[in-house]
């Protein structure tokens, strides 16, 4: 990472011989550039430094794995065992629970940053990365924690490594401006000891938002479900092991349609009938949506049980909102002090990355399906958008370094400038 220091404080003269404004430099990168230094970005920087090459890491917050450090809540879990969430070449310390807390994560990952020597540049915003065919580089446009000045790295192979998650999904419900109380995405939740005694509609059914119901539930506060699609609920682990882990078991033996009815067999002597409590299940099984949608069923890790008891109602998808209440699509109207938005997040990619081939407009997420999303042409890699979680990251970091290892070599025969040294 020595040179890191170095790239940072040169410039080169541009290959195509523009001017450059007083506030912008054009820094020459030898090596592969990373956006983004959440779990992808820590994966594919230590596979390739594995294999001799060094990377530069750009990251727009102030922290890796900002997600996970700046707009989670306190009581997150990871909701698959640790084996299926280690980033390579590195498992978690032995001593971890099977489901590590977020601090605990966060503190692997701190040590995967410094075992691996990998030094993000912090505060650096990607604003546009364009592919010049004249120089055969990508020119990658920064700004600043300050904007006050911009810096284009330049180099031969670009990652993305941004995901899935980049930014918050927040719905347009008529009559958002005329609640009075506060409307929040889940990336600011951090606990429901600030909604004691209140009432909360909790929007989205996902993984975060019945987590933060239970949340809302065990700090005395009065939340509610609301519930627009329908969703499959299965438990966290059944017949002694992981319910991921088995049904990943499964699939190696057994025709996924066939594992999917085992899984809701199961879920249905262990958990009941869900529709009963308002939560439908989807007509494909949890495997083939996952598969076709890339939509994750919820595990259940107790918020079913406060459903059965009444502590947390379930609602059907929201009409409107007025001042202090919401009306449902079924003519129901609630009274609510504070409404939280669980619906997800969605892939930025398109708003800064200037190619139209590898990402597609509509989501932000590779064209082709997993698992061949993870190379486009002209030296643009991505890693994190495989829609399987770490698990996926994983396998694409491995092949991207794999690739890269082969490449690497490849002297940077097209651009011309004076810095030599670089």
């Amino acid at each position: 990472m020595d040179y890191l220091k170095e790239v940072e404080g040169k410039r080169v003269h541009d290959p195509l011989g523009r001017k450059m404004s007083k506030s912008e430099r054009r820094i020459l990168v030898p090596g592969p550039v990373i956006v983004g230094a959440g779990p992808s970005g820590l994966a594919v920087a230590a596979c390739l430094k594995e294999r001799g090459i060094s990377s530069l890491i750009l990251e727009r917050e102030n922290c890796i794995a900002s997600l996970w450090n700046l707009k989670t809540y306190d009581r997150l879990h990871l909701h698959l065992p640790k084996e299926h969430c280690e980033l390579p070449l590195m498992p978690f310390p032995p001593d971890f629970p099977r489901y590590p807390t977020k601090h605990q994560f966060l503190n692997y990952l701190e040590a995967y940053a410094k075992r691996f020597d990998i030094r993000p540049f912090f505060n650096k915003t990607v604003v546009s990365a364009e592919f010049d065919p004249r120089s055969r580089l990508w020119q990658v446009k920064t700004r600043g924690f300050k904007k006050e000045e911009e810096i284009v790295y330049q180099c031969q192979w670009l990652i993305v490594a941004t995901g899935e998650n980049a930014e918050e999904v927040v719905p347009e419900i008529q009559g958002m401006n005329e609640f009075a109380g506060p409307i929040i995405h889940t990336s600011s939740y951090k606990s429901g000891d600030s909604y004691r005694g209140k009432r909360v509609l909790v929007v989205g059914c996902g993984n975060s938002g019945m987590e933060v119901c239970l949340d809302l539930c065990n700090h005395n506060a009065f939340p509610s479900l609301a519930v627009r699609d329908s969703v499959h609920v299965l438990p966290q682990e059944m017949l002694g092991r992981s319910t991921f882990g088995l049904s990943m078991w499964l699939v190696k033996w057994f025709p996924v349609r066939l594992v999917d009815q085992f899984l809701l067999l199961v879920s249905r002597m262990m958990l009941g009938d869900t529709a009963r409590l308002g939560l439908n299940r989807p007509k494909l099984g949890p495997l083939q949506l996952k598969s076709l949608s890339g939509k994750t069923p919820v595990l259940d890790v107790g918020t079913l049980a406060k459903i059965k008891t009444g502590n947390i109602k379930v609602c059907r998808g929201i009409k409107q909102l007025s001042c202090h209440t919401a009306e449902f699509v079924d003519g129901r109207v609630e009274n609510f002090d504070a409404i939280i938005l669980a619906t997800g997040y969605k892939s930025n990619v398109t708003s800064w990355l200037k190619e139209g081939n590898m990402f597609s407009e509509k989501d932000g997420l590779p064209r082709k399906p997993f698992p061949n999303g993870w190379k486009g042409e002209c030296g643009l890699y991505a890693v994190g958008f495989t829609k399987r979680g770490l698990l996926g990251a994983s396998l694409d970091a491995r092949r991207i370094a794999e690739e890269l290892s082969v490449h690497s070599s490849w002297p940077f025969q097209h651009v011309r400038h004076d810095n030599h040294d670089l």
